[in-house]
């Protein structure tokens, strides 16, 4: 086998591991999403739509639920930032986030009475941040797992560079993430119509089940799917 062909083998096994890693996160955000939205009535991941019905609460006079929302987004930032953190400390990155997620998830199903139920919208939205850690992009193409209104902008974008001539399908891949999601929203309304708050118990487990898939991935493979950190470069700098 020539050198030239082995790197492509090898280039084509990490697009796929990748491309099959982000549509099986974000199937699991996409169930997450729907069970989050039939349980709570807002949004969990869609921090557009929040920001929107925030503004509209606020327009209205409704301050108690503006406050739910602005809060919702506080911590979706929150737990992005967690998210990182947790991955920069973590030996198996994927493994780690999404055993976070999981345990995030599997807390919240803990607090279903009503009173309870702004906690279980909190930690869920906290999950759901964490887990935008897992992938952040496949061959140096930037990836959502939460939100697909990107993913959609880029892949409608690319459409229109195909029709004025550019033969780069590379923006193909946007539609990975919209489908897994798609799929996952699905089955996530059956679980939340069958068994209410008892549905992120199951979505829990699902992501523990992937988490544990990911320790058979590669290590130098998984290292290649997220921006690299500067903190060691940036403290030798400062001790010069």
């Amino acid at each position: 086998m020539t050198r030239q062909r082995r790197r492509r083998l090898i280039k084509t096994r990490r697009t796929v591991t990748g491309f099959l890693l982000v549509a099986s996160i974000s199937f699991i955000a996409g169930m997450t999403d729907a069970v989050g939205l039939m349980l709570t009535g807002n949004f969990v991941s869609f921090m557009t739509g929040n920001t929107t019905r925030a503004a509209i609460a606020v327009g209205t006079g409704d301050f108690s639920h503006a406050a739910v929302l602005f809060a919702a987004i506080v911590t979706f930032i929150g737990g992005n930032a967690l998210g990182i953190v947790v991955a920069h400390a973590a030996d198996r990155r994927a493994f780690v986030v999404l055993a976070c997620v999981s345990i995030l998830l599997a807390l919240a199903a803990g607090f279903e009475t009503p009173s309870l139920v702004l906690v279980q919208f909190y930690l869920v939205v906290l999950a759901m941040g964490m887990v935008n850690a897992t992938v952040e992009h496949i061959e140096g193409l930037p990836i959502g797992l939460t939100y697909v209104t990107g993913a959609l902008s880029r892949f409608g974008r690319g459409i229109g560079r195909f029709i004025l001539g550019d033969r780069d399908f590379a923006w193909t891949v946007q539609i990975v993430p919209w489908s897994g999601m798609i799929v996952g929203a699905v089955l996530g309304a059956l679980l939340a119509g069958a068994f209410g708050s008892h549905a992120l118990w199951l979505v829990s487990m699902i992501a523990l089940a992937l988490a544990f898939t990911t320790l058979f991935i590669p290590r130098p493979l998984q290292r290649r799917f997220n921006q690299r950190l500067m903190v060691a470069a940036s403290m030798a700098k400062r001790s010069k």
